[in-house]
């Protein structure tokens, strides 16, 4: 199949002739990676209780990918390999310090923004301090780091959204004021909606836990030991898991989401008010998900679909077209498509696919099973209906018909009808393991008992371990 560029897209929806390009008809790229966001986490991606008018416009206008993922994590940080394998382009474990590494995985011209820098880009960032790959972030032409976690009012966690607004805006006034003619690459990485989940007041007051539902996967315990089950994520909630205490939980996430939404409207209205909105590819992403009381989990350590790995990803802007797919993509992914977008060279060794073509309309897809992965405990697989989940650990596997059960509440591996079912995805499994250098077993010679019983009381309650992650 003949591949045509994704700039003769660009100036056709800009109604620029292809012999007339210059670097100046590039188009501005903003990627907006917020921490901890759900797949479902706005009211256009399906959850009609959360006010999210300015990110619900931006679905409403372009193309969402459902089915993306984060590939996995060798730590209960899951967001550091994942923006780390976002900005190399790199499988998680092929990613710089990893042992498959390649040799020139470590070298900065190799990162994302010097790649779209040297293709004639004004590179700019500002998120959060932490968990970042810094790597990678200090080789933005300007970087800007957000203590959420100081103390004073300038710096408190609930005004984080708000700060990275106004110094976006302020950058791209500055742009005007200057005449910058170079086309610019924003990478906004706030620290929400992760915990501690504190947002402006005017946010919280429109969220009233007691009518909040749970989800239909709410568990008051998860029913085995899934390898990660006291890491610190979890221990933000009680054993067993409370109504009471997950609607609140889920609250106060909706409150940060609202929040962040309105602040990232302001940036919009920016560029909109300096000439720019018509020019800006706009890419909205979470760097993984997080169970909320599904499966009786409370952190992004699991493999569930509304859980650890997947994520939201949304594009709009000039030669987007408007719509969804449900071809399965990684968020190393987004390296070579924001090549692509910049006319930049893609270096030796990214294995991330560029998905311009799905958004030519040239292919549906760019591959056919997706893997994820969590430490050596957990691993799956999925095609367009089935999953398969492997605990090594403590020999239990489940299977899925997704199609059929989205929220993943019945377990089939265990039916007869299904055997040639969990063989074929258990040898797809295995074959996309190698292929990305992941070498764990999917079997123990002395799996541990699978049965777990929470940590007795007497640590420290819930919601202090929640109030101090606020001081």
């Amino acid at each position: 199949m003949k591949r045509i560029p994704f700039f003769a897209v660009f100036f056709a929806a800009l109604g620029i002739q292809c012999g007339q390009v210059s670097a100046g008809t590039k188009p501005n790229i903003l990627h907006v990676h917020a921490d901890d966001h759900r797949p479902d986490g706005l009211r256009a991606l399906g959850n009609p209780l959360l006010v999210t008018p300015n990110l619900d416009a931006l679905v409403e206008r372009g193309m969402t990918f459902t089915h993306c993922y984060t590939m996995g994590s060798m730590v209960g940080a899951v967001c550091t390999p994942s923006r780390t394998m976002m900005l190399t382009g790199r499988s998680w474990q092929r990613i710089p310090k990893s042992p498959a590494a390649a040799p020139n995985a470590a070298d900065p011209a190799t990162f994302l923004p010097r790649v779209i820098a040297a293709a004639g880009y004004q590179t700019w960032h500002m998120g959060k301090k932490g968990n970042g790959f810094p790597a990678g972030l200090q080789e933005f032409q300007t970087s800007i780091l957000d203590d959420a976690h100081g103390n004073t009012p300038e710096t408190d966690r609930a005004h984080c959204s708000r700060r990275l607004a106004d110094r976006t805006i302020e950058f791209l006034k500055s742009r005007t004021a200057s005449h910058e003619t170079k086309p610019f690459y924003i990478y906004l990485a706030p620290p929400v909606p992760h915990d501690p989940r504190s947002a402006e007041p005017q946010f919280h007051k429109l969220y009233d836990p007691a009518k909040i539902p749970l989800s239909p996967a709410f568990l008051p315990q998860h029913p085995f030991d899934n390898g990660e089950m006291t890491v610190r994520d979890e221990k933000l909630a009680p054993w067993p898991r409370t109504p009471a205490d997950t609607k609140q939980q889920n609250a106060d996430y909706y409150s940060c989401v609202t929040g962040f939404d309105h602040h990232v409207g302001r940036i919009f209205a920016e560029l909109k008010a300096s000439g720019q909105w018509d020019n800006t590819i706009i890419i909205f992403s979470g760097d993984n998900g997080l169970s909320l009381g599904e499966h009786g989990l409370f952190g992004k350590q699991n493999l569930y679909e509304f859980g650890g790995m997947h994520v939201p990803l949304v594009f709009a802007g000039p030669g987007i077209p408007k719509g969804r797919s449900d071809a399965l993509v990684y968020l190393m992914d987004l390296f070579p498509t924001f090549a692509e977008f910049a006319g930049a060279k893609i270096p030796e060794g990214v294995e991330g696919r560029s998905i311009v073509s799905i958004l030519s309309g040239k292919q549906t897809k760019v591959r056919n099973v997706l893997y994820t992965a969590y430490r050596d405990c957990q691993r799956a697989i999925r095609d367009d209906r089935w999953k398969l989940i492997r605990y090594p650990l403590v020999d239990r596997t489940q299977l899925f018909d997704l199609s059929a059960d989205p929220h993943e509440l019945n377990n089939l591996a265990d039916q007869p009808e299904h055997k040639a079912k969990l063989a074929e995805l258990t040898a797809l499994l295995q074959k996309e393991m190698s292929s990305h250098a992941d070498t764990f077993p999917l079997t123990v010679a002395n799996p541990k008992p699978a049965e777990w019983t929470p940590p007795a009381p007497g640590g420290e309650p819930a919601k202090k371990i929640r109030k101090k992650a606020k001081q």
